[in-house]
C-alpha cells in the first residue's frame, strides 16, 4: 500500500454512498486495515445485518453528511439522477469525492456538486471482496497531491492501483480489469464444459477447470512473470497444448482478435453510459 490508510485520514469523516457487494467490500477492507467505524457514516436504505454489525453510522442526517472530509460514491450508475443530488446541498466545497461509478464522468458530476469539490474517477473490479482487486484512478485538475494520496490508499487496501493519464481511459480500464473477472470465470465455464465434452464427471470437470485458472493465477503473480514466457514455457513443439493453441491462436481469428472484439463492445458501453440523457 503507498500510504498507511490510518496515517492518512485518521480522523477524517467519510460518507460511503451505497453500500451493496462492492461497497461493503471495501467497507470491510478498510475496517480490516485500521480506520475506525465510528469515522464512517453510509448512506444505505436497505442495510442487512452484516453491515448494521460493522458499527458504523448508517444513514446519516445532512447535518452529518456535511461533517464528511471525503463522499464514496458506490451506488450504481442508472441511480445516480435518483440519489445524488439529494446529498450536492449537504456536500461541502472542501470536499473530496472518489466516485466507483462505470460510466459517470467527472464532468457529470460536477453538474450535481459543483467545481468545488474535487474528484478522483476510480475503477475497482470484484476481487477487491478477498483484497486482490485491481484498480484505475483518474483525478480532476483541482484534486491536491494529499487528496490523490489518500483516495489511492482507499483503493490499495484492496488490491493493487494504477494512475491513468486521462480520464476517456477509464472506458478502457472498464472493459479490461472492471468487467475482467466475468470472462476468466465464462473461460473457467467453457474448459468445464469442454472437459464434460472429453467425458469427464461434472464435479472432476469444474475441480480441474478451476484449479488449473488458479494455479497459473498464482504463477502470474510471481515477481517478474510475463505471461508470454510462462505460456512458451508449457508449450512443447508437436504436443497437446500446441495443438490446442493451434485453433486457440489462429482459428477465425484467434482468441485474440475475439478479445479485442469483445473489450471494444465493453468499452463502447462504459462510453455510452456516461452520456448526457436525451430530455424528454
Amino acid at each position: 500500500m503507498p500510504n498507511s490508510l490510518t496515517s492518512l485520514l485518521g480522523g477524517q469523516k467519510l460518507l460511503l454512498v451505497g453500500c451493496g457487494k462492492m461497497g461493503t467490500a471495501l467497507l470491510q477492507g478498510w475496517l480490516a486495515a485500521g480506520l475506525s467505524a465510528q469515522q464512517f457514516f453510509v448512506q444505505e436504505p436497505n442495510a442487512d445485518e452484516k453491515l448494521q454489525a460493522l458499527g458504523v453510522n448508517l444513514n446519516p442526517s445532512p447535518d452529518s453528511i456535511g461533517q464528511a472530509d471525503i463522499v464514496i460514491l458506490a451506488v450504481k450508475p442508472q441511480m445516480v439522477d435518483e440519489v445524488l443530488p439529494s446529498l450536492a446541498a449537504s456536500v461541502g466545497n472542501n470536499t473530496l469525492i472518489v466516485s466507483l461509478m462505470a460510466g459517470i464522468p467527472i464532468a457529470a458530476m460536477a453538474k450535481i456538486f459543483g467545481d468545488a469539490p474535487s474528484y478522483v474517477r476510480t475503477m475497482p473490479n470484484t476481487p477487491a471482496a478477498i483484497g486482490r482487486g485491481m484498480t484505475a484512478l483518474f483525478a480532476s485538475g483541482n484534486t491536491a497531491d494529499a487528496e490523490k494520496a489518500a483516495a489511492e490508499a482507499l483503493l490499495a487496501a484492496v488490491g493493487k492501483t494504477v494512475w491513468l493519464s486521462e480520464e476517456k481511459q477509464i472506458d478502457a480500464v472498464t472493459a479490461i480489469s472492471g468487467s475482467g473477472p466475468a470472462y476468466i470465470f465464462h473461460m473457467v465455464e467453457a474448459l468445464t464444459a469442454a472437459a464434460g465434452n472429453l467425458g469427464l464427471a461434472p464435479d472432476i470437470a469444474a475441480t480441474l477447470a478451476m484449479q488449473t485458472v488458479i494455479g497459473s493465477a498464482a504463477m502470474l503473480d510471481e515477481e517478474g512473470a510475463d505471461p508470454h514466457q510462462l505460456r512458451v514455457n508449457v508449450t512443447s513443439p508437436g504436443g497437446t497444448t500446441a495443438a490446442t493453441l493451434d485453433v486457440l491462436m489462429r482459428d477465425a481469428g484467434g482468441l485474440g482478435d475475439l478479445m479485442r472484439h469483445a473489450t471494444q463492445a465493453a468499452a463502447a458501453r462504459a462510453h455510452e453510459l456516461g452520456q448526457p440523457k436525451d430530455e424528454d
